[in-house]
């Protein structure tokens, strides 16, 4: 089958991240807008290419008052930066439905280069007759690398808020229209 054009599903996908806080705790989030694109061959659907858009004003992760501090400059700074985006540059299959997905995110941006370690979980029928294409995509960043430098030294020595952040992808991507 030819590569063919699909659009992410922005009702059905998400881009989540969880950053440790004062050391040992977890706080996860999700950008509540996400777009794109994937062109791909769903006979070989761990082959192909991606675009992946979140607005960095739509970080979410249930405290306003976090939101709010994640969207300043300290942080992502939402108003100079509105995008977070990944484009692929290279996909190399790794087994079965695994593939390591390379590519640039941008974050602030900086431009740094990141490889997800992938999978393409399923290629379904929805209800209305519609194939979609669905993965899922994990990497750790360093949130230096990006300019996001904040933090606050604990009294036991630690950091309020880690270095390391995971970041997951859940992408549904539907046909694009012709």
């Amino acid at each position: 089958m030819p590569v063919t054009s699909w659009n992410i599903d922005p009702a059905h996908s998400s881009v989540l991240f969880i950053a440790r806080h004062m050391v040992v705790a977890r706080v996860h989030g999700r950008f509540e807008r996400v777009s794109g694109s994937l062109r791909v061959d769903p006979e070989q659907p761990t082959r192909g290419e991606v675009e992946v858009s979140a607005d960095t004003a739509s970080i979410y992760t249930g405290t306003p008052e976090r939101d709010a501090h994640l969207r300043s400059p300290d942080f992502l700074d939402a108003e100079a930066a509105p995008k977070l985006t990944f484009r692929s540059t290279h996909v190399e299959p790794t087994g079965g439905a695994g593939f390591r997905l390379s590519g640039e995110l941008s974050i602030r941006n900086v431009t740094q280069p990141v490889v997800f370690e992938a999978r393409h979980t399923a290629t379904s029928k929805d209800p209305w007759g519609s194939t979609r294409l669905i993965y899922t995509a994990r990497a750790t960043l360093n949130r230096s690398d990006y300019g996001i430098r904040w933090n606050k030294t604990l009294d036991n020595g630690g950091w309020l808020v880690g270095e390391k952040v995971d970041i997951e992808l859940d992408i549904q991507a539907i046909p694009a229209a012709s």
